[in-house]
């Protein structure tokens, strides 16, 4: 009796059915993982980032379950629990002193000031019949209220996210050897290939994070200097404040320049208040925007203009994590044009010159391993 052939059944509609459904399966994936497209970002960002001196915490431990708790905590203490306590007072301070600057204009402080200045008289006039200081002020404090109330009312929100995010880190760190052998598994690439994504992927995300921070210091450096030498009260504390403003989306070193501005108007302190307003929106504004495409597109050898629109694109369409994101689209995609180019013109596609920093401290640690 001969044996029936191992045969798949369906015939022709069999593999177009099987593509079908792995294409709706992946589309019903992409959905249920968009939610916490932000954890696993941030995930990923601080397991690429942390990774060098995780695997030599895991040479001393010897456990890699131990050494990814020990990672962990470490990175929640060093990031999570500052970022969380800084943002939540300073939006505090801002809307305390939003209220403050109200009441102040409310009690006409500010026409007073003008109408001691005979010259100025004529401008504070002007400026109170073109708009309405008092509704100026009442919008801007309720603007920033709101902001803290959303922010307390979405905090259960975001202890989950980040929560999440932790969540995955610890097994971005402790099983990232099996992850890496899955994905190259899924990829169609050969390892060349392989290598060339995972040393683009691994620039990108130090190039954005590394760019975000050295911006962040070049604007708390420039606002802390203008403080110091307008001789306002704690320079050092301003700039390191508006040094992490200057990290957060949406939020920025205005935040502290804006309010300090109308401060010294207010106490009659013209000449410094339009110097620091000036300063402010020209130089410690403006730097971001120029300072941060060089600063990345060197890394990533892209051009300072799509650079900067992969910034700015990613933030519009995936919020926070764009930063990484978009970026990263765009780095990615223009690899996988190159590989497709090497392939058109049958070229052999070039091995990476040296191994990354990761592949650096893995070959380094995996001697000592257990296993290994």
């Amino acid at each position: 009796m001969n044996a029936k052939p191992d045969v798949p059944p369906g015939g022709r509609l069999g593999p177009i059915v099987l593509a079908a459904t792995a294409i709706a399966g992946a589309a019903l994936c992409i959905l249920m993982i968009w939610p916490f497209v932000g954890a696993i970002t941030w995930a990923l960002a601080l397991a690429i980032l942390f990774v060098p001196v995780h695997v030599r915490i895991e040479r001393r431990i010897g456990n890699p379950t131990v050494a990814a708790l020990i990672s962990v905590a470490i990175l929640v203490i060093v990031v999570a629990v500052p970022a969380v306590f800084v943002i939540e007072r300073l939006m505090s301070e801002a809307a305390s002193g939003a209220t403050s600057l109200q009441r102040r204009v409310a009690a006409g402080e500010l026409r007073t000031m003008l109408d001691s200045y005979p010259r100025l008289a004529p401008i504070g006039a002007w400026i109170e019949h073109q708009l309405d200081l008092p509704a100026l002020a009442a919008s801007l404090a309720t603007w920033l209220s709101n902001i803290g109330a959303t922010f307390v009312r979405g905090s259960v929100l975001q202890v989950v996210e980040v929560a999440l995010t932790f969540y995955l880190l610890f097994y971005f760190l402790r099983d990232r050897q099996a992850a890496k052998t899955i994905i190259r598994s899924w990829l169609p690439l050969t390892p060349a290939e392989d290598e060339r994504l995972f040393a683009r992927v691994f620039d990108t995300v130090h190039a954005t994070v590394y760019g975000t921070l050295a911006v962040a210091a070049v604007q708390g450096t420039l606002g802390g200097l203008m403080f110091w030498a307008l001789g306002l009260p704690a320079p050092l504390l301003w700039g390191l404040v508006m040094g992490l403003l200057s990290v957060v989306p949406v939020l920025g070193a205005f935040v502290v320049w804006i309010p300090a501005s109308l401060i010294l108007a207010l106490n009659g302190s013209y000449g410094k208040a339009i110097i620091l307003a000036l300063w402010g929106a020209i130089v410690v504004g403006s730097i971001d925007n120029v300072l941060r495409p060089i600063l990345v597109g060197n890394r990533l050898r892209l051009h300072t203009v799509p650079a900067f629109i992969s910034m700015i694109g990613g933030l519009t369409l995936f919020g926070a994590p764009g930063v990484i994101l978009g970026p990263l689209a765009v780095t990615v995609t223009m690899l996988v044009m190159e590989i497709w180019s090497a392939r058109l013109n049958d070229t052999p596609f070039p091995n990476l010159e040296q191994p990354t920093p990761i592949e650096q401290a893995e070959e380094a640690v995996s001697p000592h391993l257990p296993g290994s």
